[in-house]
Order: C-alpha cells, then structure tokens, then sequence
C-alpha cells in the first residue's frame, strides 16, 4: 500500500500561490494471470494484494474451492500476480465469455449470470444484532486511523464479529480505490481462514449496489451497512437472500431497509 507525499499548490483568498506538502494514495495496476492466462487488470492500492487476487476469484466464480489454488505470486515489478491451481484443464474462455458492467467505481466486470445464481441463496433468520452494537460499530469506524482521513480518494470495507450482547470487534478493516476490491479483499481474507459469515456485520463507506449486495450474499453475512445509500437491485437482491441492510449511519441514526427483525432495539443506547 502506498500513501505518497507531494507538493500542492494552492491559491488562498488573497490571490497568492501557497505550497504545501499533502498525502495522495498510489493507485497501480494489477493484472491477475489464472495458470498463465491473463483474465484481468485491476487498479489498487494494493494493501492487501494476495487477499484481493483470491477474493475476487472466489467472487467471480473463477476458482470453486481453497484446495484449488496451489499458489499466488504477487510481482510489483512486473504489477502482476500469477495464480497456480491444482486443476489440470480449465476453460478460462467459458467461464469469463458472459461478462455484466457494474456500477463499481469507473466500471466493475462479473462473469456469468450473478442474478441467476443469487436465486440459489437464501440467508437464515438470525442472528440478532443491537442498535447500542451499531452504534458502538459506527463510532469505532470514525474514530479509525485511515488513509481516507489523510488523502481522501479512496473507499473503505469492514468486517466486524459480535461480542457479548451489545459489543462489535473490528476483524478486517481494508481501503482500496474502488470499493468492490476492498470487499474481494475481505472476502480473500475469510475464505482464507475459513471463517463462515453468519454471526458477521459488513460495513462500507461506498453505496450498497447489486454488485455489493451480491458479494455480501455469497459470504453468507446476514448485516450490510453503509453511511452512503441503497440502489433498488441491491434493496430487491437483498429482499430475495434475507440480508438486513442499513443505510445512512451516522452516529445514533440508521435506516433499515429490510429484515427489520434482526435489529434490537436499546433502551436510551449510549
């Protein structure tokens, strides 16, 4: 990850030129190559890079299960990263000739028929989450150290677990210039580790599209929260797999979009 210095130039109200030193985040290229075939080039900080390669493979379907990668290589050099499976023949033309342009920042790309197969999931009722756990949730986003407060320009992704009745632990917390590759690089890292998503909460900076809604579906979180807004597919999509979204956090206050009955409510939550 890359967080540079440089020298801006300002006009003040007095019509002078003024230097100053300022961070800007480093955006790069990264091609992934699926056993030496080249199926895409994504744009990152490249925080976290190994974790994004696996978690957007997981994502688009383009590798079934962690035993099948043997191996990924990042190469900065090169900005490329090769990955190595365990499958003797793979029809990487088949599985990437259905192609849907999302709404990710600048434009995101998902093979095959993401809609089709979201009809298959269908998360379980429970598990219940607070609003003092939501609150706590919010205000332990604000208060985090991140690159957006020093640069701006970038989105940011969170994975908490609960703990206790109204407490939140931060697991993941990543920032990436587009806010659909910081979720693939939450997602590496729980595929990782193997960590189910149903006792999870998910949160973003970014607004909560199908493509969002998807994702969170297929890591099997039942709460996505945002303090930006909704799109209707991703309201529609999340109706259909029972995921509870909120909307607008911001301190004390949220909107609940759908499955209201996972919230509890709190008594003067503090």
């Amino acid at each position: 990850m890359s967080l540079d210095k440089i020298e801006l130039t300002l006009s003040s109200f007095r019509r002078r030129l003024i230097s100053k030193l300022t961070h800007i985040p480093g955006e790069r290229p990264l091609t992934i190559y699926l056993d030496k075939r080249e199926v895409v080039t994504l744009m990152t900080l490249g925080s976290a890079p190994e974790a994004l390669v696996l978690g957007y493979l997981r994502n688009q379907r383009l590798v079934e299960s962690r035993e099948d990668i043997e191996s990924i290589q990042v190469d900065w050099e090169t900005d490329s990263a090769a990955v190595k499976t365990r499958r003797k023949t793979v029809d990487i033309d088949a599985l990437t000739s259905k192609r849907v342009v999302t709404t990710g920042c600048g434009q995101g790309t998902m093979f095959g028929g993401p809609m089709e197969e979201m009809s298959e999931i269908r998360l379980p009722d429970g598990p219940k989450l607070s609003q003092e756990a939501i609150i706590t949730l919010v205000d332990a986003i604000r208060a985090h150290d991140t690159i957006y407060k020093k640069s701006g320009s970038v989105h940011a992704c969170a994975v908490f677990e609960r703990e206790g009745e109204h407490g939140v632990k931060l697991l993941h917390l990543i920032e990436d210039v587009g806010r659909h590759n910081a979720v693939d690089s939450i997602s590496g890292l729980m595929w990782l580790a193997n960590r189910p998503g149903k006792e999870l909460i998910f949160t973003t900076t970014g607004r909560l599209t199908s493509e969002m809604v998807i994702k969170g579906a297929q890591m099997g979180i039942p709460f996505l929260l945002t303090r930006s807004g909704v799109t209707l597919m991703g309201l529609e999509l999340a109706r259909k797999t029972n995921l509870t979204i909120l909307s607008s956090c911001s301190g004390k206050h949220f909107e609940i979009y759908n499955a209201p009955e996972r919230v509890v409510f709190t008594p003067n939550p503090t």
